[in-house]
């Protein structure tokens, strides 16, 4: 009984003992999980906004051509929706390394962070779409508006808080992302975690770094919810 005693003290001392962590290599990691989270978050915002406009525009269109689209491009989004993260970022491993150059580092993660989350993100923009008042799209109809103008002066700003919230959804997925990439050679806080921590049995830097994602995602959620309650003029 002592002893177990002993042990799981020394192991709560193993969790507080923060002198012996290299910091430089958490803020080297930290870096690559911010520039990992904001490429993609960036790349994913206007690819998903892309992918919702032409899943929203050619779901009912009677023309065959927009039929034909459609179908096309909710097959691959539900393709790509249904593949797990972790097998994708191995199945992209050919792509990754002919357009990045590289199997490994934070670049190399990319591709399959965009491509992961660009489908997901496009169904909550299609989502925010079909939410928009019809009433608002026939009048700008009515008063002679193109289809960019409808765009650009009613989908946006009438569908905007939702799209706000569902990037903010994607985004906090891309963080826990980004930790799965790390584990197999992406880098970031996940890559910490796991080398680091896992690995050579330190719990102490894992903590830190499980600690440090837990600050990204409230500060993500945070922004996200201020900017949300800003523009919800409902």
């Amino acid at each position: 009984m002592l002893t177990n005693t002993i042990q799981t003290g020394n192991i709560f001392l193993d969790y507080l003992d923060f002198e012996s962590i290299a910091w430089d290599r958490v803020w080297v990691a930290t870096r690559e999980t911010l520039y990992m989270t904001s490429i993609s978050v960036i790349a994913v915002f206007f690819l998903g906004i892309l992918l919702g406009l032409l899943l929203y525009e050619t779901r009912n269109s009677s023309s065959t051509f927009a039929v034909i689209l459609y179908k096309v491009v909710a097959f691959l989004v539900n393709v790509f929706r249904s593949i797990p993260f972790i097998i994708l970022i191995v199945l992209l491993i050919p792509f990754t390394k002919a357009i990045v150059g590289s199997m490994t580092g934070p670049t190399a993660g990319l591709p399959a962070l965009i491509l992961s989350a660009a489908p997901f993100y496009g169904r909550l923009v299609e989502t925010g779409l079909r939410e928009v008042d019809k009433g608002v799209i026939e009048a700008a109809e009515a008063m002679g508006s193109t289809k960019w103008e409808i765009i650009k002066k009613v989908y946006i700003p009438e569908s905007l808080p939702n799209i706000v919230a569902g990037i903010t959804v994607t985004a906090i997925s891309l963080v826990g992302y980004t930790a799965m990439a790390g584990v197999i050679g992406a880098g970031g806080l996940g890559n910490l975690a796991y080398l680091e921590g896992f690995q050579r049995s330190r719990p102490n830097v894992t903590l830190v770094a499980t600690v440090i994602i837990l600050l990204i995602v409230f500060i993500i959620q945070f922004i996200g919810d201020t900017w949300v309650t800003k523009i919800d003029k409902r």
